[in-house]
């Protein structure tokens, strides 16, 4: 069985960081390309960052360049996201997915969320 569990939202200050983990589990991790995506509230599915398998190209939004960082620990069969210089729009519940395209919110698989609130 296929499992995504995030972690490590919580509420923030304007300019702050948080870091977001997605452990992942029933199937080849390092095998698969892994996404970001994120709803805030009122909205749909806005597609985040993408990484390829291997971990070796990455791509961001241009809402989240030069602010976040995607990342893998295929040993760890995990996923990351660094937040960094947070900003209110970044208020969303942020999901981990894989399938379909890696520059789509759709998946195949994505976790249950974890809420992260950007406010002062």
């Amino acid at each position: 069985e296929v499992q995504l569990v995030e972690s490590g939202g919580g509420l923030v200050q304007p300019g702050g960081s948080l870091r977001l983990s997605c452990a992942a589990s029933g199937f080849t991790f390092s095998r698969q390309d892994m996404k970001w995506v994120r709803q805030a509230p009122g909205k749909g599915l806005e597609w985040v960052s993408g990484i390829g398998s291997g971990g070796s190209i990455l791509y961001y939004s241009n809402a989240v360049k030069g602010r976040f960082t995607i990342s893998i620990a295929n040993a760890k069969n995990t996923l990351y996201l660094q937040m960094n210089n947070l900003k209110t729009e970044d208020t969303a519940v942020y999901y981990c997915a894989t399938g379909g395209s890696l520059f789509s919110t759709e998946a195949t698989y994505r976790g249950q969320g974890t809420q992260v609130t950007v406010s002062s």
